[in-house]
């Protein structure tokens, strides 16, 4: 076990911990309790599906289009889970033999990550239910976990807090306030919300923790490894973004023009970016923390690279 600087604020692992116990939630008893989803109603706001954008939709056509999107939002959800869940267990090994506060709080944030798993299992098989037949969900989530686990620790803890920033403020900004999403949807989020508050805390202190050790060659490389896992989840959100629009033509039960096929393809696309990509570097806190990290030159690399995503989803 290579030796690691220690946690930069313990105060900051027990903040967590007492959060944790205190809003500690079950799938059952709090968050779907006996319910089913309301297929009346939208699952993803305008402002994250982006489906207010396809003017050529009935306003039934855009609930719909919101409730595959919103099948697809929990499924990858689950999908990043998965290695997010491996990656913050395997760097709690750094803590085995220190400072048991934080190995307590990394513990307890790998038993969520894996509750949330279970959770959109859940979501997926009640969305399901009240859907036609057709919806494939393209990426493996073990397969996904393999390519992004085999990147460098910094790469993974920086795209790990960006995923769990931007749940924050889907939430916040976007599906809490809308009375139109369906109340169990809803709950769904509001709980992942409560306990995401934690992780994102949790994963900016270690990725700090990690970037303390690093020399200036391995974080020059690291950021290589960022760039390139920002491509995958793009090259990821393409794939998926192209099978939704075409489920959603196939099961909509209507005929479309010549055009509107390829400008639903583009509208589910920049939607996906908007959701995963966009939003996360937008939020203010990723940006101070990665920008504190890089010289300008790195900085340069990175938003050079996100560019054609960014204007591309505009």
């Amino acid at each position: 076990m290579h030796a690691s600087p220690q946690p930069l604020d313990p105060r900051r692992y027990a903040r967590c911990i007492e959060a944790s116990k205190r809003i500690r939630w079950d799938i059952d008893a709090d968050v779907i309790r006996g319910r089913g989803f309301d297929f009346s109603r939208r699952f993803l706001p305008d402002s994250l599906s982006l489906a207010d954008r396809l003017v050529f939709l009935t306003e039934k056509e855009r609930r719909y289009s919101s409730q595959v999107q919103g099948r697809t939002y929990g499924n990858i959800f689950g999908l990043v889970e998965r290695f997010i869940g491996a990656k913050i267990l395997d760097i709690s090994r750094e803590h085995w033999l220190g400072d048991q506060v934080a190995l307590e709080a990394l513990v307890r944030f790998t038993d969520e990550e894996l509750k949330h798993q279970e959770l959109f299992r859940r979501v997926e098989r009640m969305a399901a239910t009240g859907m036609p037949a057709g919806y494939q969900f393209l990426p493996d989530a073990n397969e996904v976990a393999a390519l992004v686990l085999g990147k460098s620790t910094w790469a993974v803890l920086a795209l790990t807090c960006m995923i769990e920033l931007f749940t924050q403020v889907h939430y916040r900004e976007s599906i809490g306030d809308d009375t139109g999403v369906c109340p169990v949807w809803k709950d769904v989020y509001l709980h992942h919300w409560k306990e995401e508050s934690q992780h994102a805390i949790l994963d900016e202190l270690e990725w700090m923790r990690e970037n303390a050790r690093l020399t200036a060659a391995q974080r020059d490389a690291a950021v290589d490894d960022l760039i390139a896992l920002v491509g995958a989840v793009d090259g990821m959100l393409q794939l998926q973004a192209r099978a939704d629009a075409d489920y959603f033509i196939a099961s909509c039960g209507r005929r479309f023009g010549l055009t509107e096929p390829r400008e639903l393809h583009r509208g589910f696309l920049a939607a996906y970016r908007q959701q995963y990509i966009v939003s996360g570097v937008k939020v203010a806190r990723f940006g101070e923390v990665l920008g504190g990290m890089l010289t300008p030159a790195q900085n340069a690399r990175v938003g050079d690279a996100l560019k054609p995503i960014l204007e591309a989803s505009a």
